[in-house]
């Protein structure tokens, strides 16, 4: 059982920024973030894969970043230039496998953090 931590999260005004942790008490493959908005459904908004390149959703594009520590036990996602339609609960994900194209897929991630609350104002 892989337990993962958010932390970070909080209320910022539009054109700030934010940093996002996500603490796994062990290594896996391919780890991500994903966001819900209220009255919407929950999206990818950026993996980082343990193969290749990071992926993001095209709506973060430019202003979203993802990275892991050395030990790739812990997940970051960088947020600048935030906007308010940014609003939502983020969490952190796992998979066990490499899900390359099909990362934006939640049903393919085994582990899922309690989320952490993410307010942009305008």
């Amino acid at each position: 059982q892989v337990q993962l931590v958010e932390s970070g999260g909080g209320s910022v005004q539009a054109g700030g920024s934010l940093r996002l942790s996500c603490a796994a008490s062990e290594y896996t493959r391919d780890m991500a973030w994903f966001r819900q908005a209220p009255g919407k459904e929950r999206e990818g908004v950026a993996v980082r894969p343990s193969i290749g390149a990071a992926r993001y959703a095209d709506s973060v594009k430019g202003r979203f970043t993802i990275s892991q520590s050395n030990t790739k036990n812990t997940l970051y996602l960088q947020m600048n230039s935030l906007k308010p339609e940014d609003t939502g609960v983020y969490y952190c994900a796992t998979s066990l496998a490499f899900l390359g194209v099909m990362w934006q897929n939640q049903d393919l991630y085994k582990y899922w953090g309690q989320g952490t609350q993410v307010t942009v104002s305008s």
